[in-house]
């Protein structure tokens, strides 16, 4: 279930989502969920770990930045502490918090519970809070993300082929 909500919230998004997730390895139509609303023209915002307890989930979740980043997603790095946030606001109005992470087990094996909230009022806290991790946040850019060396490149694919594991 939370598999269909996270991709029915995402596809149906007009005007934002903002996402902070701690484990972040999206299948194919997660990412082209968020792809696709990005070149509609929703503002998405995803706030990911920086610093991880897992060096292999944050690899892996680099390797989704590409596409991600050329669709016009604006991904951010979390720096400063572990990041264990798994929310969501989409449209100012539609909320999630729980403890589903955006990756294969979580998704579509782990027992997951998570809260869907429609109410403006705490959206709009969620915003804040949204607002205060991304002021803690890196932003990736994708001049930066495609210029970056090649060693990081292969690690990165390198372990997307593990990722049902991870």
């Amino acid at each position: 279930v939370p598999f269909i909500v996270y991709v029915s919230a995402i596809t149906f998004a007009e005007h934002s989502i903002h996402m902070t997730n701690s484990y972040f390895i999206p299948d194919d139509q997660i990412v082209k969920a968020l792809t696709d609303a990005a070149r509609r023209g929703v503002d998405v915002k995803i706030i990911l770990p920086g610093i991880t307890d897992s060096q292999l989930a944050l690899y892996a979740q680099r390797y989704h930045y590409s596409g991600l980043l050329k669709s016009g997603v604006k991904i951010y790095e979390h720096s400063t502490s572990l990041l264990h946030a798994k929310t969501a606001v989409v449209d100012k109005v539609w909320s999630t918090v729980g403890s589903t992470n955006m990756d294969f087990l979580s998704l579509l094996k782990n027992d997951e519970v998570n809260a869907i909230i429609l109410s403006r009022e705490f959206a709009v806290e969620m915003e804040r809070m949204f607002d205060r991790d991304l002021a803690h946040s890196t932003q990736i850019t994708r001049d930066e993300w495609i210029n970056r060396p090649l060693f990081p490149r292969i690690r990165e694919w390198f372990v997307n082929l593990f990722v049902r594991w991870l």
